[in-house]
């Protein structure tokens, strides 16, 4: 099955290297090529298709053309391919990928994985603009400037948890797309943060395979990581208010450098540069850079 992916993948290639007019119609062969080549999937389930789709887009002069069609248009088409890559889902496969997401999503997740409008994934299948409101006329020049995302970044954390989902995998994941979520256009952030949020969720879901002494930290670990999850949203506030409910006794040894470096960015998020001194010397200076860049942006 793997070896037969391989060399779909490849006629894919081929053939989208000469030409980028037609959508795709396999999702897992998309998700293979979105990973090669570091994009995005654009996803529309296949019963859109049988209608006339409009949407509108911007010129290079900045004037809004309606697009009659989506799936027609030929300038359009080369548009999408060249940041994402596009894919219809037949319905058939629909009873399969809600079985995988049931129970664990939110309800504006599940509303949008069943509407019929465009949907942004990661090459696992989540969804990243579960918030962008669906209009009369979808704005791809909106979409593309929003969830455009080059995934070089997390490429190494994307791979290790398409190999393998374990706690590690996942909890790496989640924290990597927090690392992305410091770079990306603040309208999108706090959808980066929800998508983090679903591999740390899963996170916590599979600890109970890793050996019994060490879940506690685990978990723990997760907890501190939605607390980071806060600053990016700039609520440090409210960071500083949950750290201050850990007692002494419960703290995991591995985790003391994560809570000072939580201490340190909230402190100097909140402009108290005195209560953040103390931890400073306990952070790394990786640590140090990452803090600086979630400070900058709670300015």
């Amino acid at each position: 099955m793997k070896n037969a992916l391989l060399k779909l993948l490849l006629v894919v290639l081929m053939t989208n290297t000469a030409s980028a007019q037609e959508w795709m119609k396999n999702l897992e062969v998309a998700q293979a090529l979105a990973k090669v080549q570091n994009k995005m999937v654009l996803m529309v389930w296949e019963e859109t298709t049988s209608y006339q789709y409009p949407v509108i887009v911007k010129d290079d002069k900045g004037r809004t053309i309606i697009i009659n069609n989506l799936f027609e248009d030929e300038d359009v088409s080369p548009l999408i391919w060249q940041h994402f890559v596009p894919v219809i889902v037949s319905e058939d496969r629909y009873a399969d990928l809600y079985e995988k997401i049931k129970d664990k999503r939110s309800q504006k997740y599940i509303d949008k994985f069943n509407d019929d409008s465009i949907k942004i994934m990661d090459i696992n299948g989540n969804i990243l603009n579960v918030d962008y409101l669906t209009e009369d006329l979808q704005d791809i020049t909106t979409i593309i400037q929003r969830y455009a995302l080059n995934t070089t970044f997390i490429a190494q954390e994307l791979q290790d948890y398409k190999q393998d989902k374990n706690f590690y995998s996942a909890y790496f994941l989640a924290s990597k797309y927090l690392d992305l979520g410091m770079y990306v256009n603040k309208d999108v952030r706090e959808n980066i943060v929800e998508l983090s949020n679903i591999y740390l969720e899963e996170a916590k879901r599979l600890v109970a395979q890793e050996d019994q002494s060490e879940q506690k930290g685990s978990l723990q670990r997760c907890d501190l990581l939605e607390l980071q999850e806060e600053l990016l949203l700039k609520r440090p506030k409210k960071v500083i208010r949950q750290l201050k409910k850990l007692k002494e006794e419960e703290i995991v040894e591995s985790n003391k450098p994560f809570i000072a470096f939580l201490y340190y960015t909230a402190y100097m998020s909140n402009d108290k540069p005195e209560d953040a001194e103390q931890w400073k010397s306990q952070i790394s200076s990786v640590n140090l850079k990452k803090a600086q860049l979630i400070i900058n942006l709670n300015k």
